[in-house]
């Protein structure tokens, strides 16, 4: 009996403390069939589903769904398969890469509801997001009518709605600033990996010839500067830089100049310096022979709305694209912070341009950097934004030309530029004493030498 009751006392206490501890457990994220991530993973976006799977993401994005609504901005099939860069692909699916995989995929994803009607249908309706991944993206709408976010239009609109979410089609891919970094970062440093480093032949910068062979510390500066290796002579091409030289290549300049012109387009806004580098000139093939040989070059950068702004007369003259960009190579690896500070503690800093004999003025103004002088003057306006210790890319907001400085003695007037100046012969001694002789009798007049 006494057994009996001790059972039933034990049941009541079991009953009594049951809600409370089921209250204690934490609770599960439901997803029904009706959520937007179902219907994501079972949408004709299949590469994007993919990439979702084997980022692991299914259970945080299960749980930010249990919080609020989600816009999904989904690029198509074709853009993961096709248009997307195989090595940048390869990069992502690494397993050592996952955080930066999460990182691209929660980009695409704001945790608010945006439908159709929400979207921007003007410049002026422009907004930006935060997204999951704590990154910022931009909705604007174009003149034409067209809807982008970033740099990736929206193509299919209202593609999937849910009640807890809707997905936007997008015809290409949002990559973050930091992912590409995190990617350039690891190409370079894949280049150099676990390479015996070779060091270079030692040269006189004066007769560009060998002296007897010296090992180079791996990554120190190149022994002849960057103007030799510009111009080499007819038949003596200037000595490898201590390593990139050798037949390893440890500096693969051509893939660096890729990253930094890929890196522009992403960024937004020097799409027109992207063009001539690739399109109108080949200067970032030199460029990238430059960076293969050991050299770094900062590139100021002039954004579209600076390139714009240059009249026909100033693009028409044979080579005049590349005056304009090589007035805008230093051969040296500056950032901002360290332009800013040399121009904080010298005043003025004159750089060296590849566009000999020219060199671009920095001071300090208004707490930025401002190049040039005058009108033709331009302010660091996009600071670092690529940076890999072998090139530098600082946005500027203007195109700078060189100023040409004139003297007293060099300048001509106008009414004396084309007047024609003959020289007076000099008369010998044989001539000055006739004439003297003549001048006594008063015949000298007569003599055409002697006036």
């Amino acid at each position: 009996m006494g057994a009996q009751v001790y059972g039933v006392f034990n049941l009541l206490l079991l009953l009594f403390f049951l809600p409370f501890s089921l209250a204690a457990l934490p609770a599960t994220p439901t997803i029904n069939s009706n959520s937007v991530l179902v219907a994501l993973l079972d949408s004709h976006y299949t590469e994007l589903a993919e990439l979702v799977e084997k980022a692991l993401l299914l259970p945080d994005l299960e749980a930010a769904l249990t919080r609020h609504n989600v816009t999904i901005f989904a690029p198509k099939n074709e853009a993961l398969e096709r248009e997307l860069d195989p090595e940048f692909k390869r990069f992502l699916l690494e397993p050592r890469n996952l955080r930066s995989l999460q990182t691209l995929l929660l980009f695409h994803m704001i945790p608010t509801r945006i439908e159709s009607p929400g979207l921007p249908g003007s410049p002026a309706e422009s907004s930006r997001h935060v997204t999951l991944s704590r990154d910022h993206v931009t909705l604007a709408g174009k003149e034409s009518g067209e809807i982008v976010v970033d740099l990736a239009k929206v193509v299919r609109p209202n593609d999937v709605v849910r009640p807890d979410g809707v997905i936007h089609g997008i015809e290409r891919l949002l990559i973050p600033r930091s992912v590409q970094e995190d990617f350039n970062r690891r190409r370079s440093l894949q280049s150099i990996s676990a390479v015996l480093p070779e060091g270079a032949p030692e040269v006189d910068p004066r007769t560009n010839r060998l002296k007897k062979p010296a090992p180079v510390p791996a990554g120190a500066p190149p022994v002849l500067p960057i103007f030799d290796a510009m111009a080499p002579g007819p038949s003596l091409a200037p000595a490898p830089a201590p390593g990139p030289g050798g037949p390893r290549h440890h500096f693969d300049g051509e893939s660096q100049v890729k990253d930094f012109i890929q890196t522009l387009l992403h960024y937004g806004g020097y799409n027109e310096l992207a063009d001539i580098l690739v399109n109108l000139t080949s200067l970032a093939t030199e460029m990238g022979r430059l960076v293969s040989e050991g050299y770094v070059l900062t590139v100021l950068a002039p954004n579209d709305e600076a390139m714009a702004k240059l009249t026909t007369d100033q693009l028409s003259e044979p080579g005049a694209p590349e005056q304009i960009v090589y007035y805008h190579l230093i051969p040296e690896y500056q950032t901002e912070e360290s332009m800013y500070n040399a121009v904080r503690r010298f005043g003025k800093v004159r750089y060296d341009t590849l566009r000999l004999p020219h060199k671009v003025t920095a001071e300090e103004a208004d707490g930025s950097v401002k190049f040039g002088q005058g009108d033709g003057s331009a302010y660091l306006f996009d600071p670092d934004i690529y940076t890999d210790g072998r090139i530098s890319v600082q946005g500027i907001d203007g195109v700078l030309f060189p100023v040409v400085e004139t003297t007293a003695a060099t300048k001509v007037t106008p009414a004396t530029a084309n007047a024609k100046i003959v020289a007076k012969q000099r008369r010998g001694k044989l001539l000055e004493v006739t004439c003297r002789m003549l001048g006594a009798v008063g015949q000298d007049s007569h003599f055409a030498g002697c006036q």
